[in-house]
Parts: C-alpha cells; sequence; structure tokens
C-alpha cells in the first residue's frame, strides 16, 4: 500500500506543482542592493479598474497577459520617481519584448503635456505610458506613496512589491528579473 500512496503523491507533485513559485523563490534568493526591499508575495489577483492612455483612450492591465509586467506607479511631481524613470526605461530597452514589458502609471492630476515633457526631458523612450487620473487603482491596490513598482506574473498577477525608488536597470534588479523569467 505504501508503494501505491508515494507513486500517487510522486504523480501529484510532478502534474500539480507551481513553476511560478519556483520562479519567485529562485528571484527572492537573488535580491540584494536595491532589491533587498523587493517583497515578494503569494500571487493575487488585480482589481479589474481601468486605466487611461496617453490619447485619453480606455486601456487594461489584461492587454498585458503573457508577460511578466513591471507596474510603476509614479507622478511626475515625485522626485524619487524621477530620479528611477531612466533606469526603468533602460530595463525596458534591454529586456522588454514577448515575455516582459515595463508599464509606467501616472496616478492622480498628471497631465499629458507634463508627462510628454519629462519622458522627453529625462530621455525615456521605449516605455508604456498609462495614467491612473482618480488614483482608483493605485488606492484598490493599496499604493500609499511613491514610487511603488509592483511585478505581475504572465496571468496578471501581483507577485512583488517594492516601494521606493530603485536602480532598475542595475546588477541586482536584473539578476532577480532573470530568476523570475526561468
Amino acid at each position: 500500500m505504501l508503494p501505491i500512496r508515494a507513486a500517487v503523491l510522486y504523480t501529484a507533485l510532478m502534474f500539480g506543482a507551481n513553476p511560478a513559485a519556483a520562479d519567485i523563490a529562485a528571484a527572492d534568493a537573488a535580491r540584494a542592493g536595491d532589491m533587498q526591499k523587493l517583497v515578494f508575495t503569494e500571487a493575487k489577483p488585480l482589481p479589474g479598474i481601468g486605466l487611461v492612455g496617453m490619447d485619453d483612450a480606455p486601456r487594461s492591465l489584461e492587454e498585458f497577459r503573457g508577460k511578466w509586467v513591471l507596474l510603476n506607479f509614479w507622478a511626475t511631481w515625485c522626485p524619487p520617481c524621477r530620479k528611477e524613470m531612466p533606469a526603468l526605461g533602460a530595463l525596458q530597452s534591454a529586456r522588454g519584448g514577448d515575455r516582459f514589458e515595463v508599464v509606467t502609471v501616472a496616478t492622480g492630476r498628471n497631465a499629458v503635456p507634463a508627462i510628454t515633457d519629462f519622458f522627453t526631458e529625462a530621455g525615456v523612450t521605449h516605455l508604456t505610458a498609462l495614467r491612473d487620473p482618480k488614483s482608483e487603482l493605485a488606492r484598490n491596490m493599496a499604493v500609499m506613496g511613491l514610487p511603488v513598482t509592483v511585478i505581475l506574473n504572465p496571468e496578471g498577477q501581483e507577485v512583488g512589491r517594492l516601494i521606493g525608488d530603485a536602480d532598475w536597470a542595475g546588477a541586482e534588479a536584473i539578476a532577480v528579473l532573470d530568476a523570475l523569467m526561468r
């Protein structure tokens, strides 16, 4: 009877194991430098709150399903946000593609011209820029200050969060993201 139980347990583990959990464990182990502020959590679904594109068209985080997403909440008036934005742009340029994307969400009353001017001044290109004009998504996700960066798995669930600015183009961030995306 014991060999049958062992075989059933082994089969259940083999087919039911969550490969994403292994990715999180490897990424957690890779944390160093700025990334020590990154906290991984059990996957949590996001609220179904819409956002607005730079062209005022409705947008949704559902558009990014199937990719790992670095979701950065920021504002044009926030000095730490402004400090980290060039690194986010560099990260997107280096790593963005079919499996990964940096998405920025300007919260509150950040006017399109101010966002565009800031990106131009900072030399930031290649970022997906969305707006949360009433901070509804930020409130529902308990974003209580800026910047806050949330990591979404390909299923669109929050799996990690970093409060404050970080060098997202640095070796520590790259090591964590590479471990996640194995």
